[in-house]
Order: C-alpha cells, then sequence, then structure tokens
C-alpha cells in the first residue's frame, strides 16, 4: 500500500501518463530493483563534489511550512511507500535533501556509485548550512544524500537496531551501498522505446520569504 501525498493535475497530468505510460509505475516501487536500475531519462554529468558513501536520513514530516517550496514538491508530488517509508515522485526518483550546488527543489539527478548502483533522486528539502557548508557536504566524509523518509515506516522495515533507520546511515542497506563516483543531472528528455519526448516548459517566477527568485516549472510531454 502507498500513501499518495500528491495533487491530480487534471489534464496536464493526464498526457504525462499516457505518453510515459511504459515507464515507471508505482506499484513497482521497489528498493531492490536499483541493482538494476536503467535510466530513462538522457542526462549530463556533473562531476562528484565528495566521494562519501555516508547517507543518512531525515524525517518528512519535519517540514512543516506549507508555504515553503520543499512542502509544496513533498505534498503535491510525492508518494510514501508504506513498506520502506521512502518517498518517492511521479517518474520513480526517491526524495532527498541535497546542498545548494544541486539547484532548486525539484531538480532530479542519476547518483552513480562506485557498486554499479544508480540511485535516482529528487531534490525535495535543501540540506542546512552546517551539514553543507560548501554546497555538498561537511566534510570528506560526510552524508551528501539524505534520504526524506518516514522514519517510523523505514525503521520498521529495516529491522530497526540493524544500522539503518536506527543509526542513520542506509549505506549498510545493500541496495543503496557504494561510494559516490558521480552526479548526472537528468535532463527534460524522455526515451521511451526508442523515441524521445520532450517536455513543453513554462517558467514562472515569484519570489518567497527570503526575497529570492524561484524558478516555478509546469509543462507536460510531447514528441520530439
Amino acid at each position: 500500500m502507498k500513501k499518495i501525498l500528491r495533487k491530480t493535475a487534471g489534464a496536464a497530468a493526464a498526457v504525462t501518463v499516457l505518453l510515459t505510460s511504459g515507464g515507471f509505475n508505482s506499484d513497482d516501487f521497489n528498493l531492490y530493483s536499483l541493482k538494476n536500475y536503467h535510466k530513462e531519462y538522457r542526462s549530463e554529468s556533473i562531476g562528484a563534489c565528495s566521494t562519501s558513501s555516508t547517507k543518512t536520513y531525515e524525517d518528512y514530516r519535519m517540514i512543516t511550512d506549507p508555504e515553503s517550496r520543499q512542502y509544496k514538491y513533498i505534498h503535491e508530488h510525492m508518494t510514501v511507500d508504506e513498506e520502506t517509508g521512502f518517498l518517492y515522485n511521479e517518474d520513480g526518483f526517491i526524495g532527498v535533501a541535497l546542498g545548494y550546488q544541486f539547484g532548486e527543489i525539484g531538480s532530479e539527478y542519476y547518483v552513480i556509485l562506485d557498486t554499479g548502483i544508480i540511485i535516482p533522486v529528487v531534490k525535495i528539502d535543501a540540506k542546512a548550512a552546517v551539514d553543507a557548508s560548501d554546497g555538498c557536504s561537511a566534510n570528506l566524509y560526510a552524508s551528501v544524500i539524505e534520504f526524506v523518509i518516514d522514519s517510523e515506516k523505514a525503521y520498521e522495515y529495516f529491522g530497526g537496531g540493524n544500522g539503518l533507520a536506527s543509526n542513520g546511515n542506509f549505506n549498510n542497506f545493500e541496495c543503496l551501498q557504494g561510494n559516490i563516483l558521480d552526479f548526472e543531472r537528468v535532463l527534460d528528455e524522455k526515451i521511451e522505446d526508442g523515441i524521445i519526448y520532450v517536455r513543453d516548459m513554462e517558467t514562472k517566477v515569484k519570489s518567497d520569504e527570503a526575497g529570492d527568485n524561484v524558478r516555478m516549472i509546469v509543462g507536460e510531454y510531447s514528441i520530439k
């Protein structure tokens, strides 16, 4: 059973589902599938700002400001997996907190590990300055990726005292294990059955409480 946080987006969402029906299916979300994950989107390397294997977590329920970009993205786009407690979006990208080097909320990446595992992630929270002073991490061994989860469900799934949800390092889980080799920025082009789909993007700008500009991107898929 999945706990759905996202809202229905009307006709635009219907078009997206039509054109991506051969891709990710929420019923198929399974962390073990990361061992054989195949990238569905075009991507470009941005390099690894750290090679740390540490992978911490935070509970999404601690993000409580309904006016924040984080809260809105989580409640409009993310689904809680009732089994593992992990959050994922419509593309199957797993919710994480990242530093400012990784751009805006909603940015998607492929994290390439030295074990051959590829983790598709989406930035749904910004790491605090103390945890990412350089926009990446606190130090050489600190976490770059911080999973945003339902900690109660995760604790139950991972056995509590096994060093995962209890001690806060998901690198101990075989399907997330490995040092970072590269980050690849996911582009707005999806390859499906030999056809490339590209999203028609409309950009809107608004000001948040701090006064900086935030790009709000909406759109739907079209055949390129």
